[in-house]
């Protein structure tokens, strides 16, 4: 059974739009503006060469396959050769190495791929996919890289929920330039609203 990790990079008021930039979003690269330091990079690899496959969803997909592809070392070799699952509606086929196109009910596929996919599944990015799996109680551990800046504007991470979704913090830490890293996991025993 695999564990479904959602990680990501966000500010303090909850953006997590195109903090590496290329998106054309007015803070476009906000991240690097701010040193996550020898901790925050060492955190990064650790978590990419621990995981096991890739969910996304289409946009996030489109930028990490135009990407991932040309880039050498050994992430960029994990990125590339490890399992990637994409969520789209719009998508027949997927041209990145080891890619699958999840085209049907959300839900349903990620229930399913939970199942099929052993070890762990890490979704970047995508926020529209990842508060879909919050709502449906679907991600195992939530990990935020959260930088010191408001920007204000962009993309959230959490969206409107039915009802309340208890996390509990597992890890903390801060690295470089004051970037916190947080760790949280869904208690096993809290079903919807726990």
């Amino acid at each position: 059974m695999g564990r479904i990790i959602v990680t990501e990079f966000v500010s303090l008021d909850g953006v997590l739009e195109a903090p590496g930039g290329g998106e054309g979003f007015k803070y476009d690269g906000w991240s690097f503006e701010i040193d996550r330091g020898d901790g925050g990079n060492q955190f990064k690899l650790d978590e990419t060469m621990s995981s096991d496959a890739l969910l996304l969803g289409r946009v996030t997909y489109e930028g990490f396959a135009a990407a991932w592809p040309s880039r050498e070392g050994e992430f960029a070799d994990k990125f590339n050769n490890m399992p990637k699952f994409v969520v789209s509606s719009t998508l027949d086929k997927a041209e990145w190495n080891n890619s699958t196109v999840l085209g049907g009910d959300v839900v349903e596929e990620v229930t399913n791929l939970k199942r099929a996919q052993p070890g762990n599944i890490v979704v970047h990015g995508s926020a529209r996919l990842v508060q879909t799996l919050i709502e449906y109680d679907l991600v195992d551990e939530l990990r935020l890289m959260v930088f010191p800046v408001v920007l204000g504007t962009g993309k959230r991470l959490f969206g409107a929920t039915s009802d309340k979704k208890r996390l509990r913090l597992t890890d903390s830490k801060v690295v470089g330039d004051g970037v916190a890293i947080l760790t949280f996991e869904r208690p096993q025993n809290a079903g919807e609203g726990g």
